[in-house]
């Protein structure tokens, strides 16, 4: 993608959504959605965060 920042927003937005257009689109995902995310533990009832 071009570099961006000299021109207007309008123009930019213009540009970037072009750059999408023809760039390859991505391939499927081999994994779930999210399946990778880091995952929270829970805390126990009634113990406060801080």
């Amino acid at each position: 993608m071009p570099n961006t920042s000299a021109l207007p927003k309008e123009e930019r937005k213009a540009v970037k959504r072009a750059a999408r257009k023809k760039a390859a689109p991505k391939a499927a995902r081999t994994y779930e959605r999210g399946s990778r995310k880091q995952k929270v533990k829970k805390l126990a009832r009634g113990q406060s965060k801080r």
